[in-house]
């Protein structure tokens, strides 16, 4: 190219170039900072927008859940599903605990049952007491047949025919008479006068607990005892269960009512640091076996 045409090819860059520029600067598109700028004001508004709308409606929720209504009719806690209880204003893991009891074969036989749920308060379970109502198939087998003597008993009323008292009510021994403490059943021990269905019950539990009764007044050890039924109790041929205290683990034993974990430490520490027990005051130094601890063992006890 000569020197004339080379001008006018720069003059043409040139030019285009200015046109360019004029209309990047005079015209198209506003520019991005601008754009960014509003996307950034009306992003803000928004986050600003909905971060309100979910306070209003977390609180809303909140308000909810303590304003929830607690309903009253009737329920089988056997039975009752989660939606019940937490309509009786049962707390969550308050249903749980329900769950996991009968799960592990748990079964409420009694209205007082229910009261032993952890958490309920005293007024909660007197609202809720007169509206438990635990199906027939959930109480004790025996009381199939007390229904069905009951039945026999009024059909023989109805039918004037002599009634057998002995099949509800045993007939008691008189003054004269005693009952052997140690080989008595609960049907003879009923015929003791104070004696009913539940101390009867509760003498042979505490003797088989014991390994045997060797006094007539280990009775007292039984809560709220009747004491006018002692003296229809004798002691023959008392013979109870020994424990090796010598061979028995601390959680043997601490099973027998007559030592506690404290005391059953010290006789395996005492076997640990001087060897075998030969006698029970080897143990007198210790503050947890005062005498009358010793004296309430000593039958119950072999080395």
């Amino acid at each position: 190219m000569n020197r004339n045409d080379r001008k006018v090819a720069i003059a043409a860059v040139c030019v285009g170039v200015l046109a360019l520029v004029g209309i990047w600067l005079g015209g198209g598109n506003p520019p991005t900072r601008t754009e960014g700028d509003e996307e950034t004001r009306y992003s803000r508004e928004s986050r600003l927008s909905r971060g309100s709308r979910e306070n209003r409606d977390s609180s809303n929720s909140y308000y909810a859940v303590e304003s929830r209504s607690v309903e009253r009719f009737p329920f089988d806690p056997n039975t009752a599903d989660s939606t019940q209880l937490l309509r009786l204003g049962l707390q969550p893991w308050q249903v749980k605990n329900i769950y996991k009891y009968r799960a592990k074969g748990g079964v409420y036989r009694r209205k007082e049952d229910f009261a032993q749920l952890y958490g309920l308060t005293v007024k909660q379970y007197r609202e809720l007491e007169p509206y438990i109502q635990i199906s027939s198939d959930y109480l004790p087998a025996a009381t199939v047949v007390e229904y069905r003597e009951s039945r026999y008993s009024r059909a023989s009323r109805d039918s004037r025919e002599p009634r057998d008292s002995s099949l509800h009510y045993p007939v008691k021994i008189k003054e004269n008479e005693h009952v052997v403490l140690n080989t008595a059943d609960t049907a003879q021990l009923r015929t003791v006068p104070g004696i009913g269905t539940y101390y009867a019950k509760e003498i042979v539990r505490h003797g088989q607990w014991l390994g045997g009764y060797v006094s007539i007044d280990q009775l007292d050890e039984i809560e709220g005892f009747p004491q006018e039924s002692k003296k229809y109790f004798v002691i023959q041929g008392a013979s109870p269960k020994k424990l090796n205290v010598n061979k028995l683990t601390l959680q043997q034993l601490r099973k027998h009512p007559y030592i506690n974990y404290y005391q059953a430490k010290i006789i395996v520490d005492y076997r640990r640091l001087h060897g075998k027990i030969a006698s029970l005051d080897d143990l007198r130094l210790s503050k947890d076996f005062p005498p009358e601890a010793i004296r309430r063992l000593e039958p119950y006890v072999e080395f």
